[in-house]
């Protein structure tokens, strides 16, 4: 099982961040939250802080753990630590995305998302997070 973090980063308008699954990796041109694995002896905190700034260029603090999700993908099972956050430094740029997008939450449905990260979005969107 692959351990990975993910951050729901809210804007001043309640949209949430989303990014493009570049062409050439998997689940190429899905949408999902930024975020990543999770290293060896590291915490989903640090590795979440860490994979913003590689993926993103920015700062963010970290806010409400949101449920683990478990989800089997070809590759094998990943279990998901989800995470609200906001940023506190920079602006979030494209780095290892084909795109970047803030999306309300009532649009988010008519976006194409990863599979793990579904169950994510129709908790945001039933708890009002």
């Amino acid at each position: 099982m692959t351990e990975v973090v993910c951050a729901l980063i809210r804007d001043d308008q309640g949209r949430v961040l989303a990014g493009q699954r570049p062409p050439g990796k998997a689940l190429a041109g899905k949408w999902e939250f930024p975020g990543g694995k999770i290293e060896p002896g590291e915490s989903p905190e640090a590795a979440l802080q860490r994979e913003i700034r590689e993926e993103l260029g920015c700062e963010i603090e970290i806010g409400v753990a949101l449920p683990v999700v478990h989800h089997e993908y070809t590759g094998g099972l990943i279990e998901l630590r989800p995470f609200l956050a906001r940023v506190v430094a920079g602006t979030p740029s494209a780095r290892e995305h084909a795109a970047l997008a803030w999306v309300a939450i009532g649009e988010a449905a008519g976006i194409d998302w990863a599979e793990a990260d579904r169950p994510v979005l129709a908790a945001l969107a039933r708890g009002g997070l």
